[in-house]
């Protein structure tokens, strides 16, 4: 009985210690797969290297098949030695073999955590864990905290905008604008004008977008899409522009012509236009002069209620010259202006002198000339 019961038990030891020495002997078979960073983190697009070894410790060379198990289908790899790539390798007994494993994590991946298995077939099997650290839904990122800007037809706009490289490697794009017809789209990476940036992997360049609309705009809202490119990935942002009208106005006459004459001490009517030549009305359109001293300039009316985008108002402005204002070019300027915007039209007056007084001279002359020739034949004999 005794002996049953010991060899019952010695039967059992044997199979523990066959159960036990069961991965040893797989791992343990004289072959062992070994890398330092067996569980490591990483952003979308990374590639990682590892130097794996294959180490030999029983006493015979050992050829062993190498493979990847369970590495994702859109995942991709390279297994090399001495610089080619392999499927096998031998190693001499007590020796070691360095293989180079590089796993290329895709940019569009979830965040997780992945499993694989770098396989010594027969002999051994090291597993590998990555962590995909964020969410890799874009290769490159354009944004905005502000997409939409108001303003007039003369103002300009200015964008702050980000771009980010979220590919694993080093990216120069070209920046691009479809604006409207007339418009001028510039960009200037960390304050400086370019057409094209170049973006560490992972990184953020700051980029402020200038955006200033045709002289001819008109009202409205208008879109402006812009976009970060290159062969491997594009990125584009829609920015907005609302132009809420331009101000502007012209005062000149009917024929562009800014000049005349006056006699001093009298009028001069003169008819003078102001065109409203933006896109939005104008509104309380009032009058004001500078005029020479002791002139005086009278303009009616004096407040035009509104002139509407592209039309006109008639004003009469009346001007007096001094009365003993001297021959010469005189130039009282006239001001139309709004809340808005102004115009001043300087007017370019030759004052000349009364008839009467230049017959009076052309008299006094001949008075003179007449007394000189009386006193010479009166007294030139004697």
């Amino acid at each position: 009985m005794k002996s049953a019961k010991s060899n019952f038990r010695t039967l059992l030891l044997f199979f523990t210690l066959l159960t036990l020495s069961g991965p040893m002997a797989l791992a343990g078979n004289g072959i062992t797969l070994y890398t330092p960073y067996t569980n490591i983190s990483v952003p979308p697009g990374e590639s990682i290297d590892y130097t794996v070894q294959v180490k030999n410790y029983g006493s015979q060379l050992r050829d062993v098949e190498i493979s990847l198990s369970g590495l994702p289908d859109d995942w991709s790899s390279t297994l090399k030695a001495g610089g080619y790539t392999i499927k096998r390798i031998a190693v001499l007994p007590g020796e070691k073999k360095d293989l180079t494993l590089t796993v290329n994590v895709p940019l569009k991946v979830e965040k997780g955590t992945y499993n694989f298995k770098l396989i010594g077939k027969n002999y051994d099997v090291l597993p590998i864990t990555i962590n995909v650290s964020e969410e890799g839904t874009f290769k490159t990122e354009f944004t905005s905290d502000q997409i939409n800007m108001e303003g007039h037809a003369k103002s300009n706009f200015n964008f702050s905008t980000k771009l980010k490289n979220h590919t694993g490697e080093k990216q120069v794009y070209s920046l691009l604008a479809a604006p409207p017809r007339g418009w001028n789209v510039a960009f200037k990476p960390n304050g400086r004008q370019a057409t094209a940036v170049e973006i560490a992997p992972g990184k953020t360049t700051n980029i402020t977008v200038d955006v200033n609309p045709s002289s001819l705009v008109k009202a409205g809202s208008y879109k402006i899409p812009i976009k970060a490119s290159n062969k491997y990935t594009t990125a584009e942002l829609e920015l907005e522009v609302v132009i809420k009208g331009s101000y502007d106005m012209e005062l000149t006459t009917p024929t562009g012509l800014l000049s005349s004459s006056i006699t001093s001490g009298r009028e001069k009517k003169m008819e003078l236009l102001v065109r409203n030549t933006g896109s939005s009305e104008l509104k309380n359109v009032t009058f004001s002069s500078s005029k020479p001293k002791d002139w005086e300039v009278n303009i009616e009316p004096d407040t035009v209620s509104h002139i509407k985008a592209g039309g006109h108002a008639k004003i009469t402005a009346t001007i007096k010259a001094a009365d003993k204002a001297v021959p010469g070019d005189y130039l009282p300027k006239i001001t139309a202006k709004t809340p808005e915007v102004s115009s001043t039209a300087s007017i370019r007056l030759l004052v000349k002198t009364p008839l009467l007084w230049g017959w009076l001279g052309i008299l006094i002359i001949l008075g003179t000339l007449g007394a000189i020739y009386y006193l010479f034949k009166k007294y030139g004999r004697k």
